[in-house]
């Protein structure tokens, strides 16, 4: 078993992934978000929270597991599509 971060996950592939806790204030980050003041570092940090949570539910071969409570993070909508 290995316990990683998102970051550290890219370019690695596990036969299961589970990716915990991706409640809308975790991902991204509310107080990250908070303490951001320029639109441009807003929509930047934005987009690399959206990648990261992409990158962590591409990694497993065969199973998946992503957890979290309501409201999820805005990013699961992308994998509905």
């Amino acid at each position: 078993m290995v316990i990683s971060t998102m970051h550290l996950a890219k370019g690695l592939e596990f036969r299961a992934v589970a990716v915990m806790a991706c409640d809308d204030e975790v991902i991204s980050l509310q107080e990250r978000m908070e303490s951001v003041t320029d639109d441009a570092d807003l929509e930047e940090i934005h987009e690399t929270e959206r990648h990261l949570l992409y990158v962590a539910c591409t990694r497993p071969r065969d199973r998946l597991l992503v957890t979290g409570i309501d409201p999820a993070s805005e990013f699961l909508d992308d994998f509905q599509r």
